[in-house]
């Protein structure tokens, strides 16, 4: 549906709405599971315990807002039975309306993984990972899956304990592997984190060891950023227009942080910075900007898992509607004469605009509730999976999810 006129209202109308069909986020089938700290786990009533109730809560999120039709898939916890199991998951796209996104191996679970996976001083260990890998990769095959999510949560505790280049090169032999692996269509995505597990160092520690290992593997790896993963104070826009800049972005862990790798909802603690990301990923050209994947990665300890989600999905549609909003061509020309606060005050209208009247109207032409959390709490969900998944959840194990 298109707004015609020619006034500031009905450009920054059609803005948004441009901005919110093209829109898509993708959900993590663990985020409706029960999770928890190092210390332990909080279990809800109605959190997802098996792979059809988390596909069912995924369907039930994109109902309410339109955003997010894939849902991503953890092997490990998903798909137990491997490449076996893709006949089920299919059964419940079909069932569910919604589809499998991106696939991600687990290499940091087993306990053969102490010493690291894909960068352990044990070649047997190594190619038990590599296995992994190579199950994922055709599980995403067969699953019409285009992301292999890669978080390698490998490092070391203490100085001298393990040969950083000899693990820097075991990395590459067997991403190397992976990457000879992938169908056409396929990519894979190699994340970064700072610290935690491993906290004297990690071997995939931040953007540029992560981007130098995606180009030394191919042209189907690319640069994965979850925005909890770095250190206090990092411009992560900054990052992102790099990675834009050189072709190497492959998409998006969204959640926010306080301290560290909180997992916190998006938006939660700084809209800015989200605001802030969206503007680069929009100043691009729309060819520059579509193989970038939006994805969320946030654990739910204390909030409800759907309203949590539905939340999370309904934050992101509105801060990337503001950045739509930025009059790109005026700040350009501020950028240029050097005009600070004229520049500044450009970009921040943008992001001090209420866009949820906006959003609304978008939402009633496309035929979405005008309120998505407002409309779960009606719609009696949370409360019927809380009675149908209760005694379940109340004798749940500890396995993470």
């Amino acid at each position: 549906m298109g707004i015609n006129g020619a006034g500031t209202a009905e450009r920054d109308a059609q803005r948004v709405w441009d901005a919110l069909d093209g829109f898509r986020i993708e959900v993590p089938s663990w985020g409706f599971a029960n999770t928890g700290t190092r210390f332990g786990k909080f279990v809800q009533a109605g959190a997802a315990t098996t792979i059809e109730e988390k596909f069912s809560d995924a369907a039930q999120v994109n109902a309410l807002t339109g955003a997010s039709p894939t849902v991503a898939l953890h092997v490990l916890w998903d798909l137990p039975g491997g490449k076996a199991d893709v006949p089920a998951i299919q059964g419940l796209e079909k069932k569910y309306g919604v589809k499998s996104g991106s696939i991600n191996p687990n290499l940091f679970q087993n306990a053969e993984y102490k010493y690291g996976s894909i960068a352990n001083p044990s070649a047997e260990i190594r190619g038990n990972a590599l296995a992994h890998l190579l199950d994922s990769v055709e599980i995403g095959r067969a699953l019409g899956s285009k992301d292999v999510s890669l978080w390698i949560a490998d490092g070391s505790n203490y100085p001298g304990t393990q040969s950083i280049r000899k693990r820097i090169g075991w990395m590459e032999e067997v991403l190397g592997a992976m990457h000879a692996a992938l169908g056409e269509d396929q990519r894979m995505l190699v994340e970064y984190k700072p610290f935690e597990p491993a906290f004297y160092h990690t071997d995939i520690a931040d953007w540029g060891m992560a981007l130098e290992l995606a180009r030394r593997c191919g042209p189907k790896a690319k640069v994965l950023v979850d925005t909890g993963h770095h250190y206090q104070g990092t411009n992560i826009e900054q990052i992102v227009a790099w990675l834009l800049h050189v072709g190497e972005l492959g998409g998006f862990h969204f959640n926010d942080r306080k301290y560290a790798d909180d997992d916190l909802t998006l938006g939660s603690i700084d809209p800015y910075q989200v605001f802030r990301i969206f503007h680069e990923i929009l100043s691009v050209s729309a060819e520059e900007r579509s193989g970038v994947a939006f994805m969320i990665d946030q654990s739910h300890n204390l909030k409800g898992k759907m309203e949590a989600m539905v939340q999370t999905v309904a934050t992101a549609q509105e801060l990337y509607a503001k950045a739509a909003l930025v009059d790109r061509a005026k700040l350009a020309e501020l950028q240029q004469d050097c005009r600070l606060v004229e520049a500044e005050e450009c970009f921040r209208s943008a992001f001090w605009q209420d866009v949820r009247p906006l959003v609304q109207q978008w939402r009633v032409a496309r035929g979405l509730p005008t309120e998505p959390l407002k409309a779960l709490a009606e719609s009696g969900y949370v409360e019927k999976i809380s009675r149908e998944r209760g005694s379940r959840n109340a004798s749940s194990v500890s396995s993470y999810a």
